[in-house]
């Protein structure tokens, strides 16, 4: 079963749904056709894509600022043309540790750079959460072009759109038509003032679909007549925090970062909606 723009609500303790973060970057070269269509046959049931923009206004698949990061390319995504992005190796410095060297095992394996139509016309019956990750793109510019590829594919009721910059958050609100995820700080900061305060009116705005860490590393600053203090803290999500959530039908959580079995079985005991693994062959069997 996919999550997607339906509303849907897990509080029944039915497994969370998998989702394959950057289409499983664990297990094969990220972002990339190989990489969805392995978590696909692992069972995953929603995969996370990283969406940057091209030279001549493409939405395409890659995470890092770099592209020698991860290809045989250099610089900026937005310095290319999408013609220009495909001729590269998307896997060429993809690495992997045997324990006695580091090898590049998909190399030379034509990997390309996929554009969102590519993917979203290859897959077109998967469930998508497209991450806006350009790091010098115009925010509207972005939105309006995944939103153009969005509706000629027909794809507006299968995705769901994320940004950890809240620039890029309001750009989709903008443009309209498009679901998407309350903006990462809004998250956040509800997390914090309910674990602080423990106060369930603290959790009743902005209502809609929530994708954090299960655990979040936070500033607390404390202010005080002479000034102020600065502490580091750690937020976990608990029952208290999801009830408090949960005081609103429409709230959906999808948990960040759940990489071990105990991780998982914590938010299935939550009621997590979904669960972003870098690994689904890891929880294939769940």
């Amino acid at each position: 079963m996919a999550l997607n723009a339906a509303p849907y609500s897990n509080q029944t303790g039915q497994s969370p749904l998998i989702v394959a973060h950057r289409g499983g970057t664990a297990d094969a070269p990220e972002n990339t056709a190989y990489a969805i269509d392995l978590a696909l046959r692992n069972h995953a049931d929603v995969i996370w894509i990283s969406v940057q923009l091209s030279n001549d206004g493409v939405p395409v698949l890659y995470r890092p600022n770099n592209l020698n990061a991860l290809s045989n390319g250099q610089g900026l995504v937005s310095a290319y043309t999408v013609k220009q992005l495909q001729g590269l190796d998307a896997g060429w410095n993809v690495a992997r540790n045997t324990g006695q060297q580091t090898i590049y095992p998909w190399r030379g394996k034509g990997i390309r750079i996929p554009t969102l139509q590519q993917v979203l016309t290859q897959f077109p019956r998967t469930t998508f959460y497209i991450d806006i990750k350009s790091p010098d793109a115009d925010p509207v510019q972005i939105a309006t072009a995944i939103k153009r590829v969005l509706v000629s594919t027909n794809s507006l009721n299968r995705v769901r759109l994320y940004s950890t910059e809240r620039r890029y958050t309001d750009a989709v609100k903008q443009v309209g038509q498009l679901p998407y995820f309350v903006a990462r700080d809004d998250t956040r900061d509800i997390l914090a003032r309910v674990a602080l305060n423990h106060n369930c009116q603290a959790a009743q705005e902005p209502i809609g679909w929530h994708g954090l860490e299960l655990r979040r590393q936070v500033e607390v600053v404390e202010t005080y007549t002479l000034g102020e203090g600065r502490s580091k803290a750690e937020f976990v999500w608990d029952k208290e925090i999801m009830n408090c959530f949960r005081t609103q039908a429409a709230n959906r959580i999808v948990l960040f970062g759940i990489n071990s079995e105990a991780d998982y079985r914590i938010a299935k005991q939550l009621g997590a909606e979904a669960v972003m693994v870098d690994s689904p062959a890891q929880f294939s069997n769940r």
